[in-house]
């Protein structure tokens, strides 16, 4: 599967973005998928993850009640939706999909990776 993430951009600190992640070459519900981000001198960390029929997630605690992730199944889509935002949100967004049974906050655990969008998130 092919994996495009778009959506970032820049944001003042309170605002909202909804981050896409286009799936195609297979059907993306045959994955469970998450998002993670990077920012600068920074590891790769888990943001949120979602199963294959979008009826359970999971969120790192410092976005827990700003975010929420989901899916689309005729779109072929994962989105995840971003408010509240703060400058240290700051970072590349990837998305990512795994053949697993189960969603993972671990990044080795996933098998297919997106490009990456940027999200500015100004003071």
């Amino acid at each position: 599967v092919q994996l495009q993430a778009s959506g970032g951009g820049l944001v003042q600190a309170g605002g909202s973005l909804r981050l896409s992640c286009a799936a195609s070459g297979r059907t993306f519900s045959s994955y469970v998928a998450g998002w993670f981000r990077q920012a600068p001198g920074k590891e790769r960390e888990f943001v949120a993850a979602i199963n294959r029929s979008g009826g359970s997630t999971d969120y790192a605690d410092f976005v827990k009640g700003r975010c929420t992730i989901s899916r689309d199944k005729a779109k072929n889509t994962m989105y995840l939706q971003m408010s509240s935002l703060k400058p240290e949100d700051t970072a590349v967004y990837y998305c990512a999909a795994s053949r697993d049974n189960m969603y993972s906050r671990v990044a080795g655990a996933y098998d297919y990776w997106g490009q990456g969008t940027l999200v500015t998130v100004s003071s």
